[in-house]
């Protein structure tokens, strides 16, 4: 495994990453670390991909089943929730969204007393999820840091006017994230979007950014490129604090 480890000022008690495509069993058109249960993988290589990642986490992650929702849930409540993003104030319990050109939202506080993840394709995004993430948290906006993880990039995100005007309708602004590209097609920016939405959510620690798994093969699973593919997991939890003896 050669997992991405967010480079943002999280509390030390906060720990992340979100995988690659690297380190993992299973053949093409999945190959490498697939770690999707639902895109036709052999499940016994997908087990293995699963069972090479929890040796990194305190815990199995609590997997959702993601719809493209604005729904969240707290981690631990029931098992496999239809639901698009997840949070969690205990430790050791790990929040996981899979994606595949979908943006992967990773929240903590400036405490480090409550972490969460989001699964934010332009249907979530568009419906409110990262804002319906921040809300789960119940913490200020102000003191909530968001890492964002790889997603497609703005020069292969090709959309059409009902997404774009999904989005301007409710802010005027976000129409600078979109690019004339052909008749009545657009390429989207999702990390400006993803930045506008958490802006008037009120979070202004916003990091990460600028991959693109559609572009980068090697690194990261694609559905835009590949149709039949794999997917990547962004995960975030809690360890325990360590006091100092006086």
């Amino acid at each position: 495994m050669k997992p991405i480890v967010p480079d943002w000022p999280a509390p030390a008690r906060v720990k992340s990453l979100m995988t690659t495509r690297a380190g993992g069993v299973s053949l093409a058109p999945w190959g490498g670390l697939n770690l999707g249960d639902h895109v036709g993988d052999d499940p016994a290589r997908v087990a293995a991909n699963r069972s090479r990642l929890r040796e990194r986490l305190p815990a199995e992650p609590g997997w959702l089943r993601q719809v493209h929702s604005a729904h969240a849930v707290e981690v631990g409540r029931e098992p496999n929730p239809e639901a698009d993003a997840s949070f969690t104030r205990e430790t050791g319990q790990v929040c996981a969204v899979l994606t595949a050109d979908c943006l992967p939202v990773l929240f903590c506080d400036r405490a480090g007393s409550v972490v969460a993840a989001a699964h934010a394709g332009w249907r979530g995004l568009a419906g409110g999820v990262l804002e319906a993430t921040v809300a789960a948290m119940q913490a200020p906006p102000g003191e909530i840091l968001a890492w964002m993880g790889a997603a497609i990039g703005p020069q292969a995100f090709e959309v059409g006017d009902e997404v774009r005007q999904a989005f301007v309708n409710r802010h005027p602004e976000a129409g600078a994230a979109f690019v004339p590209h052909a008749p009545g097609k657009w390429l989207a920016d999702i990390y400006q979007l993803a930045r506008i939405r958490l802006g008037h959510a009120g979070v202004q620690a916003i990091h990460g950014g600028g991959r693109c798994t559609f572009s980068e093969a090697d690194s990261f699973y694609s559905y835009r490129r590949d149709g039949v593919t794999g997917r990547m997991a962004s995960l975030i939890w809690l360890e325990q604090t360590v006091r100092s003896l006086p």
